[in-house]
């Protein structure tokens, strides 16, 4: 887990790593966004968490194509909670940092509040032709007070909710999508749904407490700050709510217990059958394919939030460190990378939902072979425009997984719930304050 730092010893260390950013850059040719100190063929390294799908559907490789001297050097990490600790003390040291790093949404208030001198404003690097073609709230919130962008969107993370048809037909449930979106008016029903299944089956309706709760939230305006950027995690009654209908459905033996992304059996678990359904955020689409494999193709499908809601539940950013060398190789490959017609390819391959204008018109008529021939166009796009502009704070991510940790004792280790809500108030108090 991540620890932040108490405020003022992070302040302290924040302005020290200003320094060294600065001195970095120095030594690397001057500050100026714009300019590179390179001459002559140029490698762009570039650090990702999970699956943007540039590497796996060849983009970096018609990139350097279409680039001579320019080559790019790819890793990736698959969890956030690991890969963003190691990038900030990449960052802290000054050394380390690619020239292209990914940001999560949870991340980039983060990025803007706190560490700005850290990152390339973008709007003075060849980027910054890119940065009025995303859905308005997706840069605003990579916008510093001063006017600074710091990252380009990639996707965003319309909600839905994804199920293995063949599992619920088993158990007597509806199959068809708005047959099934008919009797989940609210979160509610969609818990009695399980439970008809878990009696029907003895098996779990959905994978995670931790994602059910996510999905929740992701309904929300509010969720972990208010407008003046207070903390109100622990006093808001959506969070409260979202946390005890979660931990009643992992009491209840609803969810099949597992950590996402870190749970070998949680993987396994797409093609088992092990859980029949998912919150589904848009780039869980291409997740699914990958984990369930050609023998799922036909078994899942997808249906909207009960009661038709409207949230989101991630999306990134492409940045570029301070410290970068290669700030216009950088900037101009981000730009391409986020254009539109490279987020049209990406949804069509791996889900990710489009953040520029221009793809999501694009894409509002796709349907989806792998499950069912799902209108995923139109049910992503129906979700954006009904989501909230949703309010992020800097340590969205640690209470987020706070919240995840705490609901996860209560499927794994049989911890009350209001056990778990009090350890989660406490915890938040202590790492965020």
């Amino acid at each position: 887990m991540h620890i932040p730092t108490p405020r003022r010893r992070r302040a302290v260390a924040l302005a020290a790593l200003a320094t060294s950013a600065a001195l970095a850059v120095s030594a690397c040719g001057g500050s100026s966004g714009g300019t590179s100190a390179a001459s002559g063929p140029v490698e762009i390294t570039v650090s990702l968490f999970g699956t943007f799908g540039y590497q796996e559907n060849g983009l970096f490789a018609e990139y350097e194509k279409a680039h001579p001297g320019i080559t790019i050097k790819y890793d990736s990490t698959q969890s956030d909670d690991k890969y963003w600790p190691a990038l900030q003390t990449r960052l802290t040291s000054g050394k380390g940092a690619s020239d292209v790093q990914g940001i999560e949404v949870a991340r980039i208030s983060d990025v803007v509040t706190n560490q700005p001198q850290l990152w390339t404003d973008l709007r003075d690097t060849p980027a910054g032709s890119a940065i009025n073609r995303y859905v308005d709230w997706k840069e605003k919130a990579a916008t510093t007070k001063d006017g600074a962008v710091l990252g380009l969107g990639t996707d965003i993370g319309p909600m839905a909710i994804c199920y293995r048809s063949d599992l619920l037909g088993a158990a007597g449930l509806p199959t068809e999508p708005a047959a099934l979106a008919a009797q989940m008016s609210t979160w509610q029903d969609y818990a009695a749904l399980g439970q008809k299944y878990k009696a029907a089956t003895g098996k779990a309706w959905v994978d995670s407490a931790s994602g059910f709760y996510n999905a929740i939230v992701s309904t929300e305006q509010k969720i972990y700050y208010d407008e003046g950027g207070k903390v109100i995690a622990s006093s808001n009654p959506a969070v409260k709510s979202a946390f005890d209908t979660a931990a009643a459905a992992g009491q209840a033996g609803l969810t099949a217990r597992f950590e996402q992304f870190v749970d070998p059996g949680w993987d396994a678990g797409f093609g088992a059958g092990t859980f029949a359904t998912i919150a589904c955020p848009s780039w869980m689409i291409g997740y699914i394919k990958g984990k369930a494999g050609d023998a799922g193709s036909g078994k899942w499908n997808v249906t909207s939030l009960p009661g038709g809601k409207g949230g989101n539940w991630g999306g990134s950013y492409l940045g570029i460190p301070a410290a970068s060398p290669h700030k216009k190789e950088a900037a101009e490959l981000i730009s391409w990378l986020t254009a539109p017609e490279q987020q049209v390819r990406i949804f069509n391959a791996v889900g990710n939902f489009p953040s520029t204008k221009d793809a999501i018109s694009q894409v509002s008529g796709a349907t989806d072979k792998f499950f069912n021939n799902a209108p995923i166009g139109k049910i992503y796009s129906a979700a954006t425009t009904a989501a909230p502009v949703q309010i992020l704070g800097p340590e969205d991510g640690v209470i987020k997984k706070i919240m995840s940790d705490k609901l996860l004792s209560v499927e794994a280790n049989n911890v009350p719930p209001a056990d778990a809500w009090n350890a989660a108030v406490q915890a938040i108090t202590q790492q965020v304050g």
